[in-house]
């Protein structure tokens, strides 16, 4: 049995809900995450009823739920005052993940600054320490993405939470690559006990400038003039700067035993570019057995 299993953001094809799910099973996708900070699985959307409906049709095209992406853009959990709601909202989507019996939440924090001093840094840690203790009281994880920060610095982040199970990684390998050229294979050594789920991408850094800028930019709905296409680009699988062999190496040694989740945020065709990336991942992958 291969200890890698393959997902899809169902999102990434474009689809309605449903759809999406179909087209995750015609690739031979074992599992399924699903966005529901907003729209058609958001929690408000989704009665008790209507979750067992989506679970039931979940279970019926043969997959299992990887992962819940409960982003909610802006700035993370950088701000004070925008934190109850935050939180809130957050505990909701945890909620939806324990109906669907789904074990990992994934999420983007913001900028965790390197100083341990810094204010923000405090104003985040409380946040993600009230959500690390919610998820491990309800039996789910809390899944920070890498990328605007160094690994090392996201470990002493999580270190100090003290939430133990509750507090995980999503390690987006292309992240790391394209806003700060970090070697994920690196990363992962030092990510490792946390890291519970990952995203299959990949890319290239074309300019290097501060995480904080790209981030902003993120947060602010792109406003402002930055051009973000003059500084990374998301590729198909196998077309970037990560290396994929040493890569899932780091994982299988890490001892990692779960699923590689293709998002696919770019691209004129993003079926044909997940189906592509399934095959290749499987290329990959096969040689890792338990």
């Amino acid at each position: 049995m291969n200890r890698f299993q393959i997902g899809v953001l169902v999102d990434s094809f474009r689809l309605p809900l449903r759809e999406g799910i179909v087209k995750a099973r015609e690739i031979g996708a074992e599992g399924i995450q699903i966005y529901a900070a907003s729209g058609e699985a958001a929690p408000e959307n989704l009665s008790r009823e209507r979750r067992r409906e989506l679970l039931a049709f979940i279970r019926s095209q043969g997959l299992v739920m990887s992962a819940i992406c409960g982003d909610l853009g802006g700035y993370g959990f950088e701000r004070e005052d925008d934190n109850p709601h935050k939180i809130k909202r957050s505990k909701a989507i945890i909620d939806l993940a324990l109906d669907l019996e789904c074990a990992v939440v994934t999420t983007h924090i913001g900028v965790v600054p390197s100083n341990p001093e810094h204010s923000r840094r405090a104003v985040m840690a409380a946040a993600c320490r009230e959500l690390g203790l919610y998820a491990k009281a309800a039996g789910v994880s809390f899944a920070v993405e890498t990328g605007p920060e160094p690994a090392a610095v996201l470990r002493g982040f999580i270190d100090s939470l003290d939430c133990g199970g509750g507090m995980g990684v999503n390690f987006d390998p292309a992240n790391l690559v394209m806003v700060i050229g970090e070697d994920p294979a690196k990363a992962v050594k030092i990510l490792a006990p946390y890291i519970i789920h990952t995203h299959a991408k990949d890319g290239r850094m074309l300019k290097k400038t501060d995480p904080e800028v790209i981030y902003g930019f993120f947060a602010e709905d792109g406003i402002g003039d930055l051009r973000l296409e003059e500084y990374f680009l998301e590729t198909p699988l196998g077309e970037g700067d990560v290396d994929f062999p040493r890569y899932l190496d780091a994982l299988e040694k890490a001892g990692f035993n779960g699923f590689l989740t293709i998002e696919r945020e770019t691209g004129a065709n993003p079926e044909d570019d997940i189906l592509a990336a399934a095959g290749f991942l499987r290329s990959l992958t096969a040689r890792y057995s338990e």
